[in-house]
């Protein structure tokens, strides 16, 4: 369980290198015409990280929020993913989304990229990842990861890297710095081996559905604990989160909900609280990739 004072500006170095803050603010589902304004309110009250997707189809008007705030583009952290359903996804698509992203978002660089599901099939993903390897070299992203893999996915991606690497004939790297894992992590789905996957390689964990959708609200142990602490049940889950050293991301189109996701760092939950909340439930409230074979 992390240990070390949180606060809003918190970050975790990244196997890149680079600092990854460690609240994230979500856009799925949010609406085109919406994104910059709410995006705009969470940088104003101090999120400094938002997560796109090419799939959400509101890159543009997300990291238009940067420029719109009066923060410079180094102030903010932006990821984007390149979906594996609905296309082609291989080498020359992924390098074709990355270019796409970096258009429509007109942020020179993107900070993050990530492989949205293991859809697709081995030679699709080893392709997609070759691709985020050569944008990386070519100055347009600063880090790589995956998202919704299962154990035996990262299996496949580690074993590529390292023929990857020789194949490229570089040192170590060369086949590409997995640096971030994005998976649905709370605890009715705690995902224990693909987190332990994640640690023993530094690779960090960016938990999306931190607060299950609001599914669990009402739950005793929770509502115990948010009454204990003067706090929301959903500020319980997020706090249950980031102990256990995870990224959460979260999402809201209204500013109070901004506002109350982001007060999570003014109470700590004990390590027995942390621990009694996680269960042995396998519960997703969204998609499962992860449970998805190699060659599908």
């Amino acid at each position: 369980m992390a240990t070390a004072k949180l606060s809003l500006s918190s970050t975790v170095k990244l196997n890149s290198g680079y600092e990854l803050p460690l609240l994230g603010f979500g856009v799925y589902q949010t609406p085109k015409d919406q994104a910059t304004d709410v995006c705009k309110e969470a940088l104003r009250i101090g999120y400094r990280h938002i997560d796109s997707a090419s799939a959400y189809y509101n890159q543009g008007p997300s990291s238009a929020s940067i420029a719109a705030s009066g923060l410079k583009r180094s102030d903010v952290f932006f990821t984007t993913k390149v979906p594996m359903r609905g296309y082609p996804l291989g080498y020359e698509t992924t390098l074709k989304l990355v270019d796409m992203a970096l258009a429509v978002t007109k942020l020179g660089y993107l900070d993050l990229v990530l492989i949205h599901s293991p859809y697709g099939g081995a030679e699709n993903r080893k392709g997609a990842w070759r691709a985020l390897v050569e944008s990386v070299d070519a100055g347009k992203v600063r880090s790589i990861g995956v998202s919704n893999y299962g154990v035996h996915h990262l299996d496949e991606l580690e074993q590529y890297m390292r023929e990857l690497q020789a194949q490229r004939g570089g040192g170590p790297g060369g086949g590409g710095v997995l640096s971030v894992g994005q998976w649905e992590v709370h605890p009715w789905l705690t995902r224990l081996d693909i987190v332990r996957w994640c640690r023993e390689r530094g690779v960090a964990v960016e938990a999306y559905c931190p607060i299950v959708r609001g599914e669990r609200f009402g739950d005793p142990k929770v509502k115990a604990l948010a009454d204990r602490h003067g706090k929301t049940e959903a500020q319980v889950l997020l706090r249950w989160s980031l102990q256990q050293g995870y990224v959460p991301l979260v999402k809201s189109v209204t500013p109070s909900r901004i506002a109350e996701n982001a007060a999570v760092f003014d109470f700590e939950l004990s390590e027995a609280e942390v621990e009694g909340l996680a269960t042995g439930d396998y519960s997703p409230c969204a998609w499962d990739p992860t449970v998805e074979p190699l060659d599908k």
